[in-house]
């Protein structure tokens, strides 16, 4: 379930590895490892050329092995200290249970699964990046993809330890796709064609639920599922490579994960199952920020951090048998 530290675990990993690159901001530049005769042109005031940090980003095989050990230090240590921070943080204050599977498939009309998808692709994504600054071989790089779902996926025996809880076959299978997303397309293209990526806008459901749902607007951002909007996007115009087509998926009228019903703490009843919920299936333009020509490294690699947002655009919204028109979507 995406309301539980899923996506605060994606954050952690994003920023260890962004951190890990230090200030060259090559961590996600795609052209680091390609050209072999690559090399960051520090400024004599900050980095010498006889200092350290200048030599380590240097493209040798000396430094690369350094690099992928870091890349390890970085992906394995961060993965244990975020799932050790989980053990005490949050589950510890929960009841404890044997090992077992819930079936939660039909939860938030699956926005939570999407969620799932789309960590496992940018962890995926981000690996891949790392493996090219690493200098990995092209033919190798994809199976760093497999980070996503290993960071995701020991998430789930928490989950099956937990008494309120259960391990999940769906978020397993949405942790998968992502990988096998990220990963395939790595393989068979050396690059990503099709793109996952998030949307968000503000809705009045949390009003009435604000625990579930979310209090704050980073709250809602992370926990209510009827202003989430999850992308598949691809570039198909060869003579401007940036402009794409998004298919989009989201849902409305979630008060909770099964019906719009619920007891609260103080055990008062509320129900709401006169609002209807119901999928929404949306057609837009997108802009794919990887593909604007720069020269600029730390510019570069800004777009590619900032590459998973959606950007507004007009809309075409299928949901509940009617087929409504958005001049700006969100």
């Amino acid at each position: 379930m995406f309301t539980r530290p899923t996506i605060w675990c994606l954050l952690f990993l994003l920023g260890l590895a962004t951190n890990g690159k230090g200030a060259t901001a090559s961590f996600l530049d795609s052209n680091t490892v390609l050209n072999s005769q690559f090399s960051l042109n520090f400024t004599d005031t900050r980095f010498p050329k006889n200092n350290a940090a200048s030599l380590f980003f240097r493209d040798t095989s000396n430094n690369f092995r350094k690099r992928k050990t870091l890349c390890y230090a970085v992906g394995l240590g961060g993965t244990a200290m975020a799932h050790l921070a989980l053990s005490q943080l949050w589950y510890k204050d929960y009841p404890q249970s044997k090992f077992h599977f819930f079936n939660d498939n039909k939860e938030w009309l699956q926005m939570d699964k999407f969620g799932h998808a789309f960590s496992s692709y940018y962890l995926g994504v981000t690996a891949i990046e790392a493996a090219k600054w690493a200098g990995v071989p092209k033919n190798k790089q994809w199976r760093w993809a497999l980070f996503g779902s290993l960071f995701q996926d020991p998430i789930e025996i928490w989950d099956g330890l937990s008494a309120g809880w259960g391990a999940s076959a769906g978020d397993l299978a949405a942790n998968t796709f992502g990988t096998i997303l990220s990963a395939g397309q790595h393989a068979i293209w050396q690059e990503q064609k099709v793109k996952m990526k998030f949307s968000f806008h503000k809705t009045g459901f949390p009003a009435l639920r604000p625990n579930t749902l979310g209090q704050s607007w980073n709250e809602q951002l992370l926990k209510d599922y009827n202003g989430q909007t999850y992308w598949l996007t691809y570039s198909p115009y060869k003579p401007k490579p940036w402009l794409g087509i998004a298919v989009g998926y989201s849902a409305y009228g979630l008060l909770g994960g099964f019906k719009n019903e619920w007891t609260d703490k103080k055990g008062v009843y509320h129900d709401y199952n006169y609002q209807p919920r119901y999928r929404q299936y949306l057609l837009s333009l997108d802009i794919d920020l990887t593909k604007i020509k720069t020269k600029h490294k730390a510019l570069k690699s800004l777009f590619t951090i900032l590459n998973g947002i959606k950007i507004p655009f007009p809309a075409l919204q299928y949901s509940n048998k009617q087929l409504k028109a958005y001049g700006l979507y969100f």
